[in-house]
């Protein structure tokens, strides 16, 4: 219209050249003082409708540092850690609460680990990016073995955040769960990961004098995630004849130790000068030739190093000897905690030497899952120990990675606070909606929440060191995949089918561990919330059922659910959803969900184990728990979002809680980035400026 409008000036007589000229130079003018404008206006942050534009403007941040710790709880009610930070507590925290925008994020549903780290970097629900589980099971596959594992990054339909930015960007991802096995990106450096069955993964061992009674208490519970490595491994102390004697006046019995097929050796040891039967110390070593570390009760070793074999090659890691306690007489529990880093677990391999020469060899974090460090008074001791060795490496590693590598996105996770929080002695202790909550004395009460805050203290001198390596062009993002609440009661639902019929199995007498028969049983729970049902049997694979009969066993089963009460009438279940339904009502994919997909209340926690009382309700010996809980309706569940950068609002206070799924889209926006497609995330408008 305005070329039209100057063409027709120019139609006129000379006599009005003048008069275009100056028009001309107006129009000019209002095009460049409106482009500028305009300029200005996509410069600050673009509205949502205008976020899929990647701006070409350099004032947006073009850094990303996101510390995601594991398992820590924020609540407005008891875990109100924006209250401790501007009570100076946490003072880190106070500083990103001052500097940006803080509230409460809610997790997804089955509402633990691999679901919400996949909603947290993906911005997406379960549905769409496939982690329905940690343990997921697919039809055709055997049911005895999970067919994909959540923390690993292959069980992820769609691509996590970082393949959001550039091949020039230099991305470290530390401890982080889906992001092993490496992605192929140029420039990005893989820190060990978790669980993803990627590398040398090397676990903690508990050594435990051999007692039957211990060993069936334990049952499935001793392996990692039910299936593994035996955490705890129990073995009896013989004569000592294949290590010479320490002297004439010592008595000593020999303690046959492996860790990953490479033998080890100690001894338990007295003084023969003591009257009593009691031993009090522990010898260490690696040949039996020189002596490694002579431990007492609650000691530590230094570290040394050894060559252990992983699936036929030789990998050079470090161990560190602990003696959880000796005695009375010969009873021991030692502790041997492994370097979590090795050449074969980082990428590029020569990160784990350049990490280790900086800062040392690596505790990931303390105890494992299941818990192991639960079952003596003095395993609290060991917990508080390895803990603060967690946090001092994680800690450490931030200037490390900073100095060396000068990371674009550096994206951080710590499994610690959650092994707290689900461990025995505290979340049962601390919480009023725990049934465990007044076995404690008000003094002893505030003393446990003071451990627990000094956890919170530890994790906010990590954002202190976050703080210091960031710079204007960084955004700095501090969140959770979860929070904790209090558990209550174990419903050992297989137990329930096992009185029923529905499960054919054997216990074995020694470990407890009990051994289904699948091909004649129809219905078995299988962790966190899956119900697998087949009336002709759920193996040797295990297929769909259908039919009548099928329905009939899926609704007989889902009424015995219904119907399940404990003692005072409480009613564990929350939910029981068909697997044709759990897209729409749950957001999880169907195909890797069982036939019946199950919810619990708060407090119940579901169990798989099936005990030879067939007893269904019982008092676990963890105090705190996060699977299969409905988050929204659940304010223990929540956890800290905390957002600080350029276009960012200060001192602001998120109007309300948002879904995980929204966190990462928000970030994308505060750096100008384009949000992709299968994002189903909201943006959080609220928290630009």
């Amino acid at each position: 219209m305005t070329i039209k409008f100057i063409s027709n000036l120019t139609t006129h007589s000379p006599s009005s050249k003048n008069t275009v000229a100056l028009l001309v130079s107006l129009i000019l003018l209002s095009i460049f003082f409106g482009f500028i404008g305009c300029a200005s206006e996509i410069k600050t942050h673009p509205t949502s409708e205008t976020s899929n534009e990647v701006s070409a403007y350099s004032e947006y941040p073009n850094k990303l540092n996101w510390f995601i710790p594991d398992g820590l709880r924020a609540d407005p009610d008891i875990f109100t850690i924006f209250k401790w930070a501007k009570e100076g507590k946490l003072p880190n925290i106070k500083r990103m609460m001052d500097e940006g925008s803080y509230g409460y994020s809610i997790p997804t549903f089955p509402s633990h680990t691999p679901t919400n780290f996949a909603a947290l970097l993906t911005g997406t629900y379960p549905i769409t990016n496939g982690v329905a589980d940690g343990p997921m099971r697919v039809e055709g596959q055997t049911l005895q073995k999970p067919a994909i594992g959540g923390f690993s990054s292959n069980a992820r339909k769609v691509p996590a955040i970082w393949n959001e930015f550039g091949k020039d960007k230099k991305i470290v991802l530390l401890s982080l769960p889906s992001s092993t096995p490496p992605e192929i990106k140029q420039n990005a450096i893989t820190i060990r990961g978790r669980w993803g069955g990627w590398g040398a993964d090397f676990h903690s061992v508990i050594f435990e004098k051999k007692s039957v009674a211990q060993r069936i208490k334990l049952a499935r519970n001793s392996r990692l995630f039910f299936q593994g490595m035996e955490l705890t491994q129990f073995i009896e102390p013989k004569s000592n004849t294949e290590w010479p004697s320490s002297g004439k006046d010592t008595q000593e019995l020999y303690i046959p130790l492996t860790m990953y097929s490479t033998p080890l050796h100690a001894k338990l040891q007295r003084s023969k000068k003591d009257t009593g039967t009691n031993y009090d110390a522990i010898v260490f070593s690696r040949d039996m030739k020189t002596v490694d570390a002579t431990l007492h009760n609650g000691e530590w070793s230094k570290w040394f190093p050894i060559s252990v074999t992983w699936k036929n090659q030789i990998v050079k890691t470090n161990i560190k000897y602990h003696v959880i306690k000796v005695g009375p007489g010969d009873f021991f529990r030692i502790r041997i905690v492994v370097d979590n880093l090795n050449a074969s677990i980082v990428k590029p391999s020569s990160v784990s030497e350049e990490l280790e020469s900086d800062i040392g060899p690596m505790i990931d974090f303390v105890d494992n899952f299941p818990p192991q460090l639960i079952y003596y008074p003095e395993d609290k001791k060991t917990f508080i120990a390895e803990s603060k060795m967690s946090y001092a490496w994680h800690l450490s590693a931030i200037d490390s990675i900073y100095n060396r590598y000068k990371p674009d996105l550096f994206i951080h996770d710590i499994y610690s606070p959650n092994q707290m929080l689900t461990s025995k002695w505290w979340m049962g202790y601390v919480d009023p909606d725990s049934k465990r909550y007044n076995d404690v004395s008000e003094k002893k009460r505030a003393t446990l929440m003071s451990e627990v805050q000094n956890m919170y203290k530890q994790i906010d001198t990590i954002v202190g060191k976050n703080l210091d390596h960031i710079d204007e062009r960084t955004i700095l993002v501090f969140s959770s995949d979860h929070g904790v609440i209090p558990l209550n009661t174990s419903v050992k639902i297989n137990n329930l089918f096992a009185k029923k019929g529905w499960i054919k199995y054997d216990i074995d007498s020694t470990t407890g561990v009990p051994s289904i028969d699948w091909i004649n049983s129809k219905v078995v729970f299988l962790k966190m919330s899956n119900v697998y049902v087949n009336p002709e049997g759920l193996g040797p694979v295990w297929k769909r059922g259908k039919g009548l009969a099928y329905e009939k066993l899926r609704n007989e089963v889902i009424e015995q659910l219904e119907e399940l009460r404990d003692e005072e009438g409480g009613r564990p279940l929350a939910a029981a959803v068909k697997w044709e339904d759990a897209g729409s009502k749950l957001k999880i994919p169907a195909d890797r969900s069982g036939d019946i997909v199950i919810a619990n209340k708060p407090g119940y926690g579901w169990a798989e184990g099936i005990t030879k009382d067939l007893e269904i309700f019982s008092v676990p010996i963890e105090t705190g728990y996060k699977q299969s809980v409905f988050a929204n309706e659940v304010k223990g569940m929540w956890t800290p979002f905390i957002i600080v950068g350029k276009g960012i609002k200060k001192n602001h206070k998120i109007s309300k809680a948002i879904p995980h799924v929204d966190q990462a889209p928000t970030i994308l926006r505060a750096m100008g980035k384009k949000v992709p497609e299968y994002m189903v995330g909201a943006i959080v408008d609220e928290v630009f400026e």
